[in-house]
């Protein structure tokens, strides 16, 4: 059940002809009272002799009870609460008694307070109503309307579990303003998917995603396409800023503008310039060529091995760090989503920007981030930008299945650590966007796998009997599971590979699995493949060594599934801070 209080207005006639008008697109079916101040109220869609003059009249006549200066400069007070659409569909009588209770949770008629003011509650769809009060109570005081958009949304779970419905996480002030019907509906009748403000929201969010400086944030709004107008102080100091997209106009034909601040609570300028305050030592460190020589990667392989790095060393910090750290993390995770959803490949990028819209949710609470300490995950943010488009084959799209898998787990336990704040909405949010990068993870992981799954399915006996033993010492506990998956064949090329190079794959399983828990993983196999792969500085892409002809069946590519609800057991923080990679 979502409560929405709308902006006040002037014109209680002009709100009723639209609730009982057809709607702007022939929508409103019926439209009826369901509740009133008084019983006795006309109803201009069930009385035929009742008009919308009439029950307006009677609406604002306490209005005459008070002078000019006592008269609120906006005196039409606009509730609407709509119920999701998995929710079962109300009488008239259920909803009637959610307007009593919402009128009484806001201020508006509460009958302990005096009398109250008059309000009105019309129905003209299955799934919600709208609330019509004048500001003007009956003894001529105003209602005491003091958090009343708080007080509803309280109300509103309440009536959610008292009825049966899909109960919603409660808010806690941080969440982006959602867009406005008018301006859903200008977004339809101009053929757009999206409203203006969430393209304009993820445009800033994507240019913030390792920015620097004043000047290359606004540069890459401007090759982005967007209008830009800066506010300055006389002293000539950058103030803040709006933004709008070409063409979108209002009635008079002029360019509607938001201001950052209006898109996202951390989009304004002064939130911005905190990340970069905190990078006081940031320098345009692009992957430079030198960063492949020997490697054969090009930049965008080269960022993307960093940004799983980068992950790495970020969960332990969820995990085990102090919350305004976390919460630096956090929010320096979302920039990353954006700078890989940005530069990846068609068929993973759809699902990387659902993730990172998903995730803008999870970025931000009370707990203020602590700035500066997150200054790998912004560069990782950076390099991914200056490392450019990725491809989707290669090493390229090898190192995009081992980013993702890597930033699974960061935002899974970043849902864990929202949850044991009771950051609902953050929580769930994070675990959306778990769910897209599972999606993502299989579009990009499925040909790397099955190349190294074909390598594996070719070694000699001796060669897997070697790795099955290095198994066995290594992760007794696990090793039978990890034989019986399907991801085996192509742990054991990489465990083969890694040897090649004169690693102790004892060592580097063990570390591997110590590190992070592998309790509730879906393929223990395939995390370890990714694992051992970046610490064994392996190619992503194992096309590129040698290999034998294949003959074997192909592996499917699995996303490991963490618990997000039940408790893991955790090294210490000073006991994993200890090992070396």
């Amino acid at each position: 059940m979502v409560p929405k209080i709308h902006k006040r207005g002037k014109r209680t006639l002009g709100l009723l002809h639209y609730l009982y008008g057809p709607g702007k697109a022939e929508e409103h079916i019926d439209p009826h009272l369901v509740a009133s101040w008084d019983h006795a109220a006309p109803d201009p869609g069930r009385h035929p002799q009742a008009t919308h003059q009439q029950l307006q009249r009677l609406l604002d006549q306490p209005l005459a009870l008070l002078t000019e200066r006592q008269r609120a400069k906006k005196h039409v007070w606009h509730l609407s609460v709509r119920n999701g659409p998995t929710d079962r569909v109300l009488t008239d009588q259920e909803w009637g008694d959610v307007a009593r209770r919402m009128v009484v949770a806001a201020g508006i008629d509460d009958g302990d307070q005096g009398s109250g003011c008059r309000w009105v509650a019309v129905r003209h769809a299955d799934d919600h109503i709208h609330i019509v009060a004048t500001l003007a109570r009956e003894d001529g005081y105003r209602p005491d309307l003091n958090r009343d958009a708080a007080r509803v949304q309280a109300e509103a779970r309440h009536l959610e579990m008292e009825l049966g419905l899909r109960r919603l996480k409660p808010g806690d002030g941080t969440a982006a303003q959602r867009p406005t019907s008018a301006e859903r509906h200008k977004a339809q009748r101009q053929g757009r998917e999206r409203t203006a403000r969430e393209e304009l929201r993820e445009t800033v969010r994507r240019a913030v995603a390792g920015a620097a400086s004043d000047e290359e944030f606004f540069a890459k709004l401007s090759a982005a396409g967007l209008v830009i107008r800066k506010r300055t102080a006389p002293s000539g100091d950058l103030l803040g800023y709006k933004v709008a997209l070409p063409g979108d106009v209002n009635k008079d034909g002029e360019l509607v503008f938001y201001p950052g601040a209006r898109l996202a609570p951390d989009l304004s300028l002064p939130r911005i310039r905190e990340r970069w305050s905190g990078d006081a030592r940031a320098q345009d460190v692009r992957p430079r060529p030198e960063d492949a020589v020997g490697t054969g990667l090009g930049a965008a392989a080269v960022a993307r091995r960093g940004a799983a790095s980068a992950a790495w060393q970020a969960l332990l910090v969820v995990e085990h760090g102090q919350d305004a750290v976390v919460a630096a993390h956090i929010a320096a995770t979302g920039e990353v989503l954006d700078a890989l959803a940005h530069t990846s490949a068609v068929h993973t990028r759809r699902e990387l920007r659902e993730a990172a819209t998903a995730f803008e949710r999870a970025s931000r609470s009370h707990v203020r981030a602590a700035r500066g300490h997150d200054r790998a995950l912004r560069q990782a943010a950076r390099d991914l930008v200056h490392g450019g488009p990725a491809l989707g084959r290669g090493e390229d799209g090898a190192t995009t299945a081992m980013a993702i898998d890597m930033l699974f787990f960061l935002i899974t336990a970043a849902a864990h650590w929202h949850a044991t704040k009771g950051h609902a909405q953050q929580a769930e949010a994070a675990a959306r966007t778990a769910e897209h990068l599972r999606t993502a993870y299989q579009a990009a992981a499925t040909q790397p796998l099955r190349v190294l799954y074909r390598q594996g399915r070719h070694l000699s006996r001796p060669t897997l009997q070697r790795q099955t033993t290095a198994l066995r010492e290594a992760l007794p506990e696990l090793a039978d599971q990890i034989l019986a998956e399907p991801g085996w064949y192509a742990l054991a090329a990489t465990i083969a590979q890694a040897a090649d190079l004169g690693h102790d794959t004892t060592a580097l399983l063990t570390d591997a699995a110590e590190r992070r828990e592998l309790d509730s993983a879906d393929s223990i196999s395939e995390v370890l493949v990714w694992r051992l792969r970046r610490t064994a500085n392996l190619p992503a892409d194992a096309s590129t060594l040698p290999t034998h002809s294949s003959t074997g069946g192909r592996p499917t590519a699995r996303m490991t599934t963490p618990s997000i609800a039940s408790p893991r057991r955790r090294r210490s923080a000073e006991e994993t801070a200890g090992r070396t990679r």
